[in-house]
């Protein structure tokens, strides 16, 4: 899988000394530079990348400009490189990849590319997907009923970490440390085994980004990391609670029994 990427910056010595670090990675193919918010707009639009390594302080259309102008389309991932760390809350706002302070570090380089690997393959196997799909409902439409649940998941394209802005800060949450999700609205509210976070996000959204064999839904508006069950308790009414790693308890309703009963024993 080659990574079409276009590299935009007013500061010439900047995109430079990122071409020479992105060298080593053979999948990374630099189809582009750009000096200026306009010109990236244009190229993004013509070219149609796989990723774009932003700066944010340019002069005319910044970063978070050229974000916007792109929006018409179906936008690339974004990573923003800049030496403001201020700027670090609009850049996640706007669901970049990541954010790196210059001079770029080799080692936050390579976690970064890491993510964008897992973004694209989860991009293009839900795409590839779909396209089967379409070809089966008019070929073979009997064919869709038979596909076994989990043909689309594999566990490298559900997030492993997830950036939740809370109380005016970006916590890095990692999903394994998660003990369960509960809905309202739409905002989730994140729990782990000490702290609470509010994520606005809907449900839906949130699910496809978590790996349904350990995320699985047990009521309307709670999801529970099956990982972190150690005790299943009976409860009147045929509904159930869940006893977490942590002594918390989460609510199993009647209709979500069978789904837990194939995971847990």
């Amino acid at each position: 899988m080659t990574i079409r990427t276009i590299l935009v910056d007013d500061e010439k010595l900047a995109i430079q000394g990122l071409q020479l670090r992105l060298e080593k990675y053979t999948d990374v193919e630099i189809i582009d530079t750009c000096s200026n918010g306009r010109e990236a707009i244009r190229k993004i639009k013509t070219e149609k990348p796989d990723l774009v390594f932003l700066d944010i302080q340019m002069p005319g259309f910044d970063g978070f400009s050229v974000v916007k102008g792109v929006m018409e389309i179906e936008p690339p991932l974004f990573v923003f490189v800049t030496a403001y760390q201020e700027h670090a809350v609009r850049a996640f706002e706007a669901n970049a990849v990541n954010y790196l302070m210059k001079p770029v570090e080799d080692d936050k380089l390579a976690d970064t590319l890491a993510r964008v690997r897992t973004r694209l393959a989860e991009k293009r196997s839900a795409e590839e997907a779909e396209k089967l799909k379409t070809v089966l409902a008019e070929v073979a439409p009997d064919a869709i009923d038979a596909m076994p649940e989990d043909a689309e998941h594999s566990a490298d394209r559900f997030e492993k970490l997830i950036n939740i802005k809370d109380r005016g800060q970006i916590f890095r949450i990692d999903v394994d440390s998660i003990e369960h999700i509960e809905a309202a609205g739409d905002y989730m509210c994140i729990r782990t085994a000490d702290n609470s976070l509010i994520l606005r996000e809907t449900m839906k959204d949130l699910e496809r980004r978590l790996d349904p064999r350990v995320f699985q839904r047990v009521h309307r508006s709670t999801i529970v990391n099956l990982n972190q069950v150690r005790q299943v308790k009976p409860h009147t009414n045929g509904e159930c609670f869940l006893v977490l790693d942590s002594g918390a308890q989460v609510k199993v309703s009647r209709s979500y029994r069978d789904v837990i009963a194939r995971f847990v024993h």
